[in-house]
């Protein structure tokens, strides 16, 4: 497997507004946590923005994903509205699950946001379902599967990764390799020096990349799911990164090695993407901060939406638990 034409300039662009809007989402999300507006509990992707929007760029709009209770940036890089998450996030009936689901659990099948579960591993089979569902119907649709390094680590990782071999099934599995589970370093508790080199136990391909970078992650991802596409099976993506903040947000990440951190940090994914599509002409300096002070607008009116939304009704809480018979 190797692609390295890269990006278009129209789709590196629109890559880095996906960042943006990550980024920008992110801030704001820690903002009304900090000034008591919105308490909730939340899991800060910042630092792993390219990853999703790398991905979604090469997805189509019926592609689903399956991600996890830190995938706010997968979500929204997948076309998940900022108006109906934060009406989610806030608790109201406007939300993508009625406010039933909170923070941990946005659903958004419109957009192709299939499942965001707190259960540590549990993205990966149920992306084999969808994308079981598309081979029995002979559609060329892909699904994928958000992870952390920990969850390679479980029965769920290895019994999907088999299953999926198996049965050539057109889903991509991407670790998104921040080097902490919870507060345990990643080489404490893992027995490979990548997990990526686990795919060759499941008879997959296996791509360890620099998820920090636009230009090697829009590669592996179009790479992926190109080969998920065509019939192919089953790929492994492991795409390093770094997490900015605590496991979750308020956890003074006292075990992080400070020294690592302040590199990563130093080393924002987001702003050094900015900086290619400026040096490339794509746009100027002016045109990315009007594009990004209309996200930060757009977002504060969702989350200002969301505070006046109405609460759900007592009777949703027996709504959408079983099938209707009808």
């Amino acid at each position: 497997m190797d692609n390295q034409q890269g990006p278009t300039n129209e789709v590196l662009l629109e890559l880095y507004k996906k960042c943006a809007l990550a980024k920008i989402n992110d801030e704001n999300a820690r903002r009304v946590i900090m000034n008591g507006t919105l308490p909730m509990i939340y899991y800060s992707p910042r630092g792993q923005e390219v990853i999703p929007a790398a991905m979604s760029v090469n997805l189509r709009d019926d592609d689903t994903i399956c991600t996890i209770y830190r995938g706010m940036h997968d979500m929204v890089c997948k076309g998940v509205p900022v108006d109906a998450l934060w009406a989610e996030y806030a608790g109201k009936a406007t939300g993508t699950c009625k406010g039933k689901g909170g923070p941990m659990h946005i659903t958004h099948p419109e957009s192709g946001c299939m499942l965001t579960t707190g259960i540590v591993g549990s993205s990966l089979p149920i992306a084999n379902g969808l994308a079981l569902s598309y081979q029995l119907r002979n559609l060329d649709n892909v699904s994928v599967a958000y992870f952390g390094d920990a969850a390679s680590n479980i029965g769920a990782f290895h019994e999907a990764l088999n299953m999926a071999s198996i049965w050539k099934l057109p889903v991509v599995f991407v670790c998104q390799n921040n080097r902490y589970g919870e507060h345990t370093t990643f080489a404490k508790a893992t027995s490979v020096n990548k997990v990526s080199d686990r795919a060759a136990s499941y008879g997959m391909p296996g791509i360890h990349v620099d998820g920090n970078d636009a230009i090697a992650m829009y590669n592996a991802a179009k790479e992926a799911i190109d080969h998920a596409r065509s019939g192919k099976g089953p790929v492994l993506i492991e795409a390093m990164t770094f997490r900015f903040y605590g496991h979750v947000f308020g956890d003074q990440d006292g075990y992080m090695d400070q020294a690592e951190k302040k590199r990563a940090m130093e080393n924002d994914p987001v702003p050094k993407l900015r900086d290619l599509v400026i040096s490339r002409g794509i746009a100027s300096d002016a045109e990315l901060t009007e594009m990004e002070a209309a996200i930060d607008s757009e977002i504060k009116q969702a989350i200002e939406a969301a505070l006046s939304a109405p609460w759900p009704d007592v009777d949703e809480l027996g709504k959408d638990v079983v099938a209707s018979a009808v």
